[in-house]
């Protein structure tokens, strides 16, 4: 089954290997998990900490501005609520999800 609805997903050029793939909090036990995608790691990283433009992190991607700001707002979605809520943030290689 797909994790998102809608057409396929098209190819991303993905070049991020993190460290880590799972984080868990470390004060309580976790009351759930959020799946990031390696997709959404790479576009939050290109626009948030390498402070790249839409057009120059879509253009990286080989996607769409619209694509790139979709998968930006779902993985800050995504970590905000782990972080609110208390939830493990595991990153899946999405390339691999049929």
């Amino acid at each position: 089954m797909m994790p998102w609805r809608g057409r396929r997903r098209g190819r991303r050029w993905i070049n991020i290997s993190p460290y880590s793939q799972i984080f868990i909090p470390a004060n309580s036990p976790p009351k759930g998990k959020v799946l990031l995608f390696y997709s959404e790691l790479q576009a939050l990283k290109l626009v948030d900490m390498d402070n790249l433009t839409q057009e120059e992190a879509a253009e990286k991607l080989g996607i769409s501005r619209k694509t790139l700001w979709s998968d930006v707002m779902r993985a800050r979605a995504k970590v905000v609520d782990a972080l609110i809520n208390g939830y493990v943030i595991e990153i899946v290689d999405d390339s691999k999800i049929e």
